[in-house]
């Protein structure tokens, strides 16, 4: 499912228009972002949890040429799947 199919999705189940779901949407991702930039962690019972984690920096080797590369440390973002949603799948 694409950006568009979940925005005409919404609009039907909330029987919205296909801009009120978009503009749903947009601010619903928004705050997921901001919060998630802030360091804090999202928790939507039932749904799943989206937090920062940090990786560390490590050693890697390029495919292409055999030789050793340093990978710097990062920040990603992770989703755990809630109780009731990982039932569903």
């Amino acid at each position: 499912m694409n950006k568009t199919e979940l925005i005409n999705a919404i609009a039907a189940e909330a029987k919205l228009t296909k801009v009120q779901a978009k503009a749903a949407l947009e601010a619903t991702l928004k705050a997921i972002e901001e919060t998630l930039v802030k360091g804090d962690k999202v928790a939507l019972i039932g749904f799943g949890t989206f937090a920062i984690q940090e990786k560390a920096a490590r050693t890697g080797v390029n495919p292409a040429t055999g030789k050793k590369i340093q990978i710097p440390a990062k920040k990603v973002v992770k989703f755990k799947a809630g109780a009731e949603l990982a039932k569903k799948v």
